[in-house]
């Protein structure tokens, strides 16, 4: 019998209130890069790539857009965790959003990792995400 699997997300999408604003947020706070515009008949899509993962994330501003900001205890998305690998990077994300004046949490110690949530323009969460090595050691 064979298994179906597959390799890894390819891309991420999110419905934005405002394509544009909303893009150069994620450029300026992320570093992601443009790649193109599209504009349909029911939606403005803006396709970017945060090229050292090679992740993609598309941002679609709808003709008709339902509800208001995004709120996490909906049914659907509750939050997108981007992986860093050592601890130390979440304190230096931390600084990094702090000078850029985008609000967050501090960087917080788990069990299983540390996280460092924050939002997008239009409240979608966000966080950063180290994952403890098997057997607690820490790595800087």
């Amino acid at each position: 019998m064979s298994t179906t699997t597959f390799s890894g997300i390819s891309h991420l999408d999110f419905s934005v209130s405002d394509v544009e604003a909303s893009a150069a947020w994620y450029e300026r706070v992320l570093g992601l890069r443009r790649l193109r515009r599209v504009d349909l008949a029911e939606r403005v899509m803006i396709v970017l790539l945060h090229e050292p993962a090679g992740l993609v994330i598309g941002l679609n501003e709808h003709s008709a857009t339902i509800g208001g900001a995004f709120d996490e205890h909906r049914v659907g998305l509750d939050h997108v965790g981007f992986a860093v690998t050592t601890r130390n990077e979440l304190d230096v994300w931390q600084a990094r959003l702090a000078e850029l004046g985008v609000e967050h949490s501090p960087a917080a110690d788990t069990e299983s990792g540390a996280a460092l949530v924050f939002r997008d323009p239009d409240n979608i969460q966000l966080e950063f995400w180290w994952t403890k090595p098997r057997g607690g050691a820490a790595t800087s």
